[in-house]
Formats: structure tokens, sequence, C-alpha cells
């Protein structure tokens, strides 16, 4: 089987958040082809090239979402085509700002949908969208849908710099549209197409279903438009912000009619899809696959654990709650004078190395430097560590470390750092945010987030008790070697692949390069005898004379 693999930001760039469980998937399903169609968010990913690729990946595709397309000048289009595009983007506009208010009506998605498909088509005739989108003519044709009879109110207050941000956004947004990858030389052959995201990682898909007839399946391990949604700041517009995410909401909807099936990665994300129109039927959990074997010295030596000490590992941001977390080690400490608390992490950007920054001067405030005598130097017990320091070599050293494993976040996707306690066979204390119930399914405690008295009670609950600690941690081995590991997640979508071909029509004009039938194009019924003889053979009166 021939799969179409589209990334975006990720696999196969050697720096991308998908890029890890992408390469497994890939190495696991050596049994099938994979042409790579990979968009890039920066100039530095680009730069940093590709990461090493298996034999079963024939074809990789690249294209930017980050250069800056057009000038705001003449569309270059003739007459005829400035008439098709300012009719198929005012639609799209005007659907956009009637869904600007949250409605999620029937009628409104066909509206985006056609608007969608027609700009595509013109794209592929004309050869390209990008200046159109950018123009005096497409901000023009966004300003009137804006100004239309019947407009939310945040959207007819939209500024010219509003219009004018929103017109950017929108081009990078569907820059795919603009692409040659939807002929027979490229995802057209392919015998599926598998988007590792939605949003315009998964429009090429759309695109290949609508031109060529390609099934599509959908996986989101974070659903992109909660990923819009988090993302807009509070400096952005109120226009601006209800526009942006009109569009991802229409274009989320889409793309859930469209696919054969959906693959979130747990059962917050499954909600947020069919909260967007899809059907439940078509959706299917499979959780993210992570390599447990390093993890196995750890997770089969739970006497390695400090039973004083616990561990937070992770980005170090604001979402994390590091600040709670201080708060709550502080009453433990109370309860507990003999505990510590290790920190492992690196800041994520610049607020995150500010949040780090703030971090410490906290723990130094609550916590100064203690001695255990006269003559003895003082330390803290609250220590930052990064993974690759001499105290912190490895993640399942780290892990090993701690009696107990913490996450305090407030905001959380699939929390992959829990799985790697899990692994570790370390018991957890967590906050209830994203889908951490549903990972640990009663293997550890969880409390309100935000709450450093209950984060805290948790903590001690687990310090003074070893053998509970003990039976969470082996609970939790058990339930990640389970659930969460690559086998299952590669033979889930092994099995998957296969359902969604068996389902879909056979396409008959399908050639490799060398002229031969590409696998799955006929069904194995077609190479069968339309026609058996009346009488078997071997009941037929030989033609051998008598001796």
């Amino acid at each position: 089987m021939r799969t179409g693999l589209l990334t975006e930001g990720g696999y196969p760039y050697a720096s991308g958040d998908a890029g890890l469980w992408c390469d497994r998937l890939v190495r696991g399903l050596g049994q099938h082809e994979f042409d790579l169609y990979a968009l890039s968010r920066s100039r530095h990913q680009e730069e940093q090239g590709l990461l090493p690729l298996p034999p079963q990946v024939t074809r990789v595709r690249t294209a930017p979402l980050w250069t800056a397309e057009g000038d705001g000048g003449a569309v270059g289009y003739g007459r005829r085509a400035r008439r098709r595009f300012t009719e198929h983007y005012g639609e799209l506009a005007g659907a956009v700002c009637a869904a600007a208010d949250g409605s999620a009506s029937g009628a409104v998605a066909d509206r985006f949908a056609n608007a969608l498909y027609g700009l595509a088509e013109l794209a592929r005739e004309e050869g390209g969208l990008g200046a159109a989108l950018r123009s005096d003519l497409g901000v023009r044709t966004l300003e009137r849908a804006c100004r239309a009879p019947g407009a939310p109110r945040t959207a007819r207050e939209a500024r010219v710099a509003d219009l004018l941000t929103v017109a950017g956004h929108l081009e990078r947004a569907l820059r795919p549209l603009s692409l040659d990858w939807y002929g027979e030389d490229a995802l057209g052959a392919a015998d599926l197409c598998h988007a590792t995201s939605g949003g315009p990682a998964a429009l090429p898909g759309l695109l290949a279903r609508h031109f060529c007839g390609v099934p599509l399946l959908v996986t989101e391990y974070g659903v992109h438009l909660r990923a819009h949604y988090l993302g807009q700041g509070p400096g952005a517009a109120p226009a601006v912000r209800a526009l942006l995410a009109a569009f991802h909401g229409r274009l989320a909807t889409e793309i859930y009619r469209r696919a054969e099936i959906l693959t979130p990665g747990n059962a917050h994300a499954r909600r947020w899809q069919e909260r967007c129109g899809a059907d439940r039927a078509r959706i299917r959990t499979v959780y993210p696959g992570m390599a447990a074997d390093g993890f196995t010295e750890a997770g089969e030596a739970p006497e390695r654990a400090d039973p004083d000490t616990l561990v937070w590992v992770g980005r170090v941001e604001p979402a994390k709650d590091l600040v709670s977390l201080l708060h709550a080690f502080a009453q433990v400490r109370r309860q507990e004078p003999g505990a510590r608390l290790r920190i492992v992490g690196s800041p994520d950007g610049p607020e995150g190395t500010a949040y780090l920054g703030h971090c410490r001067a906290l723990a130094a405030q609550l916590f100064p430097d203690e001695a255990e005598g006269a003559h003895a130097v003082g330390c803290n017990p609250v220590s930052f560590d990064e993974i690759g320091s001499p105290d912190a070599p490895t993640l399942p050293e780290v892990y090993a470390s701690g009696a107990v494993v913490v996450l305090s976040s407030v905001v959380e996707g699939f929390p992959t750092g829990l799985i790697e306690a899990m692994f570790c066979g370390r018991a957890t204390v967590s906050t209830d945010a994203g889908a951490v119930v549903e990972v640990i399914g009663g293997t550890g405690l969880v409390v309100p987030p935000r709450n450093p008295r209950a984060l805290a009670d948790a903590c001690v609950a687990l310090l003074r008790d070893p053998e509970r600690r003990a039976r969470l941690g082996a609970a939790a081995r058990a339930r990640a070697l389970e659930l969460f590991t690559v086998e299952q997640n590669v033979a889930a979508f092994h099995g998957i692949y296969l359902e969604i071909v068996s389902h879909c029509p056979v396409r008959r004009d399908l050639l490799d390069a060398s002229g031969a039938p590409l696998p799955f194009a006929d069904p194995a019924e077609s190479h069968v005898p339309a026609h058996w003889p009346a009488t078997p053979t071997w009941a037929l009166p030989t033609t051998e004379p008598a001796r």
C-alpha cells in the first residue's frame, strides 16, 4: 500500500513536534510505502535538515508556510479569473463571517466547503492564490463580507489593520491550495492520505480526495482548533480573534466531515472532534506510542527511589504551574521535614526562561538554605536541573531517583511525561488537566488544578505509605505497557489502513512507474476466472487411448 503522509512542522524535519511518533510509525510499517509531504513552519526548521529516513520512504516533498508571498499589489489574474476569485473568496469570507458568532449550521458548512474547493480549482488552473489573497482585491472582498448585513458585530467592527492581519493569516493557512501535489504523479497516486494533524496539514488530503478520490485519515494528538484557541494572545483584536476562530472552526468541520476515519489520541481530543461535527462511528481512539525499552531498568527496580523525594519533569512554562507546586511543597515540608523536590526541565522560549527565574526566586524565598549543623554548608530542598546535567544525565535516572512523580499543570494535552513515569513504575500525583485522568486510569492520585493544599495532601499521603506507592507504581507500569507502547500504536494503524482501503472504491486507472497496476488498485476477486466449467476437469472423460 502506498500512503501519502502529510505533516506540518514535524516529520521528517530534524526539529519538529510530531517527528518522533511519525518516525516510529513509518519504521514500524515496513510492509507499506510512504510518500512524505511536509509543510515547514520556519527557515530554521528547514536549515536543520531532514532525519535519516528508512527505505520504505520513496519520496519527500516539502513546502514552506512561513515565507511572505505576495506584496499586496496586482493580482496577476485575467478578468475571468479575477471574477472567479472574487466569487469564491467572497463566499468563503461570507461563511467565515456567518460563523463568527459560533453558529454551526449545515448550510454554512456547505457554503464554506464549496468556496474552498472553488479556490482550489482556480489555483490549479491559474498557478496559485498567494498574490490574490494578499492583494487589495482580497482585502476588499474580505471587508465586504465583514460589512454585509447579518454579519456579527465583532466582524463589522474590524479595522483595516485587522483585515490585513486576517488576510495574511488566511493566505498562509490556505497556501496548500496552491501546491502542485494533486496530480497522478503525486498524492493522486496514493492509496491513502494520512494527515498527522488537523488544520493546514490536512488540506492536501482534502484536495487529494476532491480531485482524485484518495481516502483521508486524520490523526490528532493535539487538536489543531484547540491549539489555535490557546495560541490567541490577549493582545489580539477582538475582530481578529473572532474571524480566525471562525475560519479554523469551519475548516475543522470540513476535515471531520470528509475524513474516512479520525484517530484522536485520547478522549479529550475525541470530544473536541465530536463538538465540531465529527461522526462518532468514524472515530477510533489510538493512543500515542512511546518506546518503553529505555525505562525497563527503572521500572523493574523500584527500590532505587529515594523515599523522601518528589520529582517533576517537563517543559518549564506558566501552563505547568510550578508556582502552585512550590507552595504545595512548602506545606509538604511542614508535615515531612525531610522531603525534597527535584524540578527537571528546560525553559520553553523567552517566556519560559523568565518563568524559570521567577520560580527559582520563589524557591529561594520559601526555602532558605538549610544546614544540618553550625559548621555545615546550607542547601535548598528544591533543586533545578536539566536533562543531560551531571545530576540528571537521563530521563530514566531522573524518574528512578524519586518515590513520587508530580504533575501540576493547569493546561495539558496528552501527558507524555506521566506515561514515562508509569513506565518506570512510579506512583504519581497529578492535576486534572487534559487527558490526565484517562491516562492514569486509577493508578495514581488526581487533584484539582491550582489547589496547592490538595496537591500537598496527596503527596504526603504517598510519602507516608510505601506499600501503597509500590502497588500504584506496579499498576501504572502494567497499564502503560498495555496501552501506550509503540507496538500497540503501529498495530492499530496497520489495521486502520487496511480497513480504509478495503471500503474505498476501486481505482483501475493507476499504474506504477513500470506500467504495472498499483497495489490494491484491483480487488483480489478480479483475478478469479469469471466463468467456471459446468463439469470439473477431474470428472471429464480421458482422451488417452485404451490399452
